[in-house]
């Protein structure tokens, strides 16, 4: 196992993180990140070769202490996020940094911590962005402009880092406990029928990092038939 590439996954306790945690653990050495120490104990329980990375990503100094711990990480994958939504009218600031927070700063803080690490072994960066990252739709502003901001910034670091593979991963609804939330908060019904697996995200992102060296599979979009 030892021999194996190592990668990093944040918002592996659950829904897409954790799907693709199951995917890549066949081919990789993982790290699971989150917050949730218990839930992370029983995925890498799951897992040979995983181990729990219990994180806040939204803590700058915890971040930077993990993140230093590491010095060759052949892939990232940026799986954790929050979904706040609601219309401008009635979106206060804090939603909005919420969002933005989660969505896009610690996306970038982490990354740039690990850069070092990634450009050691001319790593993979994956950032699981959303069919919001395309499309702004009413009632949905606030998270909306986190995932357009996040295509911008894994835009620019591939034309930053050469070197480094970058995919952005863009699912449509996905039958995850976020879903369920987002559609607590739309006010709509919840048909788990109509929407994505988690696996079939997961497939696509285990695609991009296994692809031959040739390739790179920049922009992935994945929509339920």
């Amino acid at each position: 196992m030892t021999d194996l590439p190592l990668a990093l996954i944040t918002g592996a306790s659950r829904g897409i993180g954790a799907a693709i945690a199951h995917q890549l653990s066949p081919t990789h050495r993982l790290l699971l990140g989150g917050r949730d120490t218990d839930a992370l104990a029983k995925v890498a329980e799951e897992l040979p070769g995983a181990e729990p990375w219990p994180v806040d990503l939204t803590d700058a100094a915890s971040l930077e202490a993990a993140a230093s711990k590491i010095d060759r990480l052949d892939v990232l994958v940026h799986s954790a996020g929050i979904g706040k939504i609601g219309t401008v009218a009635d979106s206060p600031s804090s939603v909005w940094r919420t969002n933005l927070e989660v969505n896009v700063i610690a996306v970038a803080e982490l990354t740039r911590l690990l850069l070092p690490a990634l450009r050691n072994a001319n790593g993979h960066v994956v950032v699981i962005n959303s069919g919001a990252g395309y499309t702004a739709r009413p009632g949905w502003g606030p998270y909306a402009a986190s995932k357009f901001a996040v295509r911008a910034f894994t835009d620019a670091l591939r034309a930053e880092e050469p070197d480094l593979r970058v995919t952005s991963v863009f699912p449509g609804r996905t039958d995850t406990d976020m879903q369920r939330e987002a559609r607590v908060q739309e006010g709509g019904e919840y048909e788990a029928d109509k929407y994505l697996r988690p696996d079939s995200v997961a497939t696509a992102v285990l695609t991009a990092v296994t692809a031959t060296p040739e390739a790179h599979f920049t922009e992935i979009q994945v929509r339920p038939r």
